[in-house]
């Protein structure tokens, strides 16, 4: 961690994702992020993917709408490797270059995930769309939100209401089961950048293991300082 940032431009913010299956809190959790981060003077930009810019958005709806399952994986993968280089490009770069702390809701752990693990898409060619759309970016910290499958979901139709459930909430149990599977390990694989964060608790608790995380990870000053 110290050799990355030292390598970091000075100036340049910080990049933080957060990953999780459906109903694991991250839209909760990045809001109560920023506002912490906000309070104590840093600015903080929120965004999402798919989505987070105009163009996008636009991806966003096809693939959410089921456009892209239809399709196929690959394609659907060439769908979100399309939004995220309109975002990279317009939002998260720019935002970092300008010293904020940006805060995205799914990055390309999420690609990794669905259509890599359980899409079958092969790792060359998500790869391939990684170099293509976001070079050398990577996030600095990668928080990703675990809890048992059956209360995801559970929290994802109260949030819905009457809604239909999107591309994703509708499928399985056993897909949504191999999901978190497969966060996981990617947690696992990567303990350098990621943390898994127990996500079975009330929201504030939830959000003291992640600033926890962060302010250990991240924060230079020291803990007594910044742990208010």
């Amino acid at each position: 961690m110290v050799e990355r940032a030292a390598q970091r431009p000075s100036g340049r913010g910080r990049f933080i994702t957060f990953e999780g299956g459906e109903g694991a809190g991250k839209s909760t959790q990045i809001k109560k992020l920023a506002d912490r981060l906000k309070a104590a003077r840093m600015r903080t930009v929120v965004t999402r993917e798919p989505g987070g810019s105009p163009g996008a958005e636009i991806m966003r709806h096809l693939v959410l709408s089921g456009m892209g399952k239809l399709l196929g994986p690959e394609a659907e993968t060439l769908l979100f490797a399309a939004a995220r280089d309109d975002h990279v490009r317009t939002v998260i770069e720019p935002a970092l270059n300008q010293g904020a702390w940006v805060l995205c809701d799914r990055f390309y752990d999420s690609t990794r995930a669905y259509q890599g693990s359980l899409g079958s898409v092969p790792l060359g060619l998500i790869n391939a769309m990684q170099r293509v759309t976001i070079g050398e970016l990577k996030p600095d910290l990668t928080i990703i939100l675990d809890l048992p499958v059956e209360i995801g979901l559970q929290r994802a139709a109260l949030r819905r209401g009457g809604s239909t459930p999107d591309r994703f909430e509708g499928e399985t149990l056993s897909f949504h089961q191999s999901l978190r599977e497969a966060f996981r390990k990617i947690a696992t694989d990567n303990p350098d950048r990621c943390v898994l964060i127990d996500a079975d608790a009330d929201a504030d608790t939830v959000a003291g293991r992640i600033w926890t995380a962060l302010r250990d990870r991240l924060l230079p000053t020291p803990a007594s300082v910044v742990s208010a």
